[in-house]
């Protein structure tokens, strides 16, 4: 096609491919810097060594003079070069911007067909896309604009569960970089596992107390009279076996390095449970957890009564837990993140400013911002826009070491 009459274009986009080495992005500005153009946007990826570079500056007079030097550095390269004319600058929409993670275990190329069709469907764009992590699981995160944030996440809450794949939408707000309070739940979401049933499971009463707890965490029971009822079967338990519980519990794989990696940001965190405070005062400690609040069992001469001391943390008392520690920590609610994945978290995730269903009930993950559902906690960090390589590097630089990802 004979440009000779096309109308000079304001802006050229500059895309070279190729395999990847030292000098590549150097050569290319130098080449730029001869014709005084000015950079409006740059982009620069390495996918197995290959390497992808965009580059939009503003077009001079004699465009066609820097094109042609342009692709003389390309070959000189021994590489692939693009360059596309077009009008003004690369801004995205301000309106409905968002932040839109996927992670999945695989993720497969059809389910991202399907999330980027439904963004697509909703009239928005994504302008960028970065890898947070490719094992243990692949996380991706979109930068999209031109929709609603509530609207985006209906719609591709419904994809999520299509695929398999987990989702979370986040309007791009200041929240997102700065210091947050993070509230968990404590049972099967730090820990995995029910602290009341492996206590009834010291006491004879583990059948009875597991059928007990399933339905309150499915909210088919009051929680408050459905704990009291549990722990009156615990009633004579030796004190003892308090220890060798604390003992046997699992803490959720990534739960570590997810406290870890946060508290390097400045983070502060509350576990907040409908459990026993004799097990989650020295889980906090151990994990190093600023605040903690859940019941308190009374014992008597060693030996557990089968009653709690004071007002049972249930679902509202772990809302109000959860306001009390931001009021004490200095950050609105907006700025908590809480973590929950029974009935009684329900009120808890609705307080937070994103609320995160892990690994839960329906009824949970109807009702949260967001669900995680790989056995990994530290997944979370992924929706916080950190990614593997970040924590891995902090880790390696304070002596931690993490095991290599398959080739």
């Amino acid at each position: 096609m004979d440009d000779a009459h096309d109308t000079p274009p304001q802006t050229l986009l500059i895309t070279l491919t190729g395999k990847d080495r030292p000098g590549v992005t150097s050569s290319v500005f130098e080449t730029l810097a001869r014709s005084g153009v000015e950079v409006i946007d740059i982009e620069q990826i390495v996918l197995r060594r290959r390497l992808v570079l965009g580059v939009l500056v503003s077009a001079p007079r004699d465009w066609k003079r820097l094109r042609d030097a342009i692709e003389r550095t390309a070959a000189d390269l021994d590489m692939t070069v693009d360059v596309d004319r077009g009008s003004g600058d690369n801004r995205a929409p301000r309106e409905g911007r968002s932040h839109v993670t996927i992670i999945g275990s695989p993720l497969k190329a059809s389910a991202f067909a399907a999330v980027a069709g439904r963004i697509a469907d909703s009239g928005a764009n994504i302008d960028r896309i970065e890898r947070m992590a490719r094992y243990p699981v692949t996380a991706i995160d979109l930068h999209v604009s031109g929709a609603d944030p509530e609207r985006l996440r209906t719609a591709l809450t419904l994809e999520a569960l299509q695929q398999g794949v987990d989702i979370a939408v986040q309007p791009v707000t200041l929240l997102r970089r700065g210091m947050r309070l993070v509230v968990l739940d404590v049972d099967s979401t730090l820990i995995r596992g029910e602290v009341i049933e492996m206590l009834a499971a010291h006491a004879g009463v583990e059948e009875e107390v597991s059928r007990i707890t399933a339905a309150a965490m499915r909210g088919e029971l009051d929680f408050e009279e459905s704990l009291r009822t549990r722990v009156a079967l615990l009633a004579g338990l030796e004190e003892s076996a308090l220890d060798t519980v604390y003992d046997a519990i699992v803490v959720t794989p990534g739960a570590r390095t997810m406290v870890r990696t946060l508290r390097r940001l400045g983070y502060r965190f509350a576990i907040v449970s409908g459990g026993f405070s004799q097990i989650t005062d020295r889980l906090a400690e151990d994990l190093q957890i600023h605040y903690s609040r859940a019941n308190e069992l009374e014992i008597v001469d060693g030996r557990l009564t089968g009653r709690i001391l004071g007002k049972v943390v249930d679902r509202a008392g772990k809302a109000t837990a959860l306001r009390d520690f931001a009021a004490e920590v200095g950050v609105p609610e907006a700025a908590v993140i809480a973590i929950g994945d029974g009935a009684n978290d329900l009120d808890m995730l609705n307080a937070a400013g994103l609320g995160i269903a892990y690994n839960a009930k329906p009824i949970v993950q109807d009702a949260a911002d967001t669900s995680v559902n790989v056995p990994y906690l530290d997944a979370v960090l992924y929706l916080l826009g950190i990614s593997r390589e970040e924590i891995e590097d902090a880790d390696a630089e304070a002596g931690f070491v993490t095991p290599s990802p398959p080739l």
